[in-house]
């Protein structure tokens, strides 16, 4: 079992860079998550290890739900498999995880069709300074619940396989 905490070192560098050490960081101990599946549809997401669901979550989309995104703007949530690629722990949006969209095949479509593919596509908390507007009103991330981004954030090291489906 791994426990991921932050050492003294880590909170006084969290210290001295202005970032709070509020409880929204969270310390895990428990079975690594190799893999998050977004089943999109079903509003979904499921931390795994190995084929081991550990903890699901529902969540709200993009403005416009259906089908993979393409361009910046468009609304929708990216569909494939993607890998989690970076932590915001000062984030607009309570804590979030980036996802790795667009890709080499993404930005390739999006040129041939003269767009840009957009980016920075997170799994995240509610917004910090406003309210949440209904079902899927995000640009096209995931969005969860602070307590449950506080659970994803300590429980998915960067690097972890993440596919999202219809």
């Amino acid at each position: 079992m791994k426990r991921r905490v932050f050492g003294l070192g880590a909170v006084a560098a969290l210290a001295a860079s202005g970032c709070s050490t509020s409880s929204k960081f969270k310390a895990y101990n428990g079975p690594e998550v190799t893999s998050i599946v977004v089943n999109k549809g079903a509003r979904r997401l499921y931390l795994l290890h190995n084929e081991q669901i550990l903890k699901d979550y529902k969540f709200e989309l993009g403005f416009a739900p259906e089908g993979h995104k393409q361009f910046r703007g468009d609304g929708k949530t990216p569909e494939g498999s993607y890998l989690v690629d970076r932590r915001n722990p000062r984030s607009a949006f309570h804590l979030s995880v980036g996802i790795s969209y667009p890709n080499s095949r993404d930005i390739a479509f999006a040129k041939a069709m003269g767009k840009e593919p957009g980016g920075d596509i997170f799994i995240h908390g509610q917004p910090n300074r406003s309210k949440a507007k209904g079902r899927d009103w995000t640009a096209g991330c995931i969005a969860v619940q602070n307590h449950e981004i506080e659970d994803i954030y300590a429980m998915v090291p960067t690097g972890t396989l993440i596919t999202l489906r219809a």
